[in-house]
């Protein structure tokens, strides 16, 4: 499933905060309970690279994660080139 990183900033008392979920989605401040709040921008966190010591390692989103990403382990590249490589030929979520 999709998993987004959304970014707002409260249109009546200006604050901001970060939200993840798996939709691109409008949220209720958590300063001043204002409602209806359009994220600024989202980042995509569906599939990620990560480093680890000697590799890197390929993680995409379960497709039954509701209420958290719950990564699965897709593989483990000796360098970020071959692991874009392989999410680029990889099949579309």
């Amino acid at each position: 499933m999709a998993w987004f990183l959304n970014f707002y900033r409260c249109e009546r008392c200006a604050q901001a905060w970060t939200d993840e979920w798996s939709c691109i989605c409008d949220d209720e401040c958590p300063h001043c309970g204002a409602r209806d709040m359009s994220p600024s921008r989202s980042e995509d966190l569906t599939e990620l690279i990560l480093s680890n010591e000697d590799c890197f390692v390929v993680l995409r989103s379960a497709d039954d994660a509701e209420d958290e990403p719950s990564y699965e382990e897709l593989g483990r590249f000796s360098s970020r080139a071959k692991a874009e490589e392989f999410l680029a030929a990889s099949d579309p979520i």
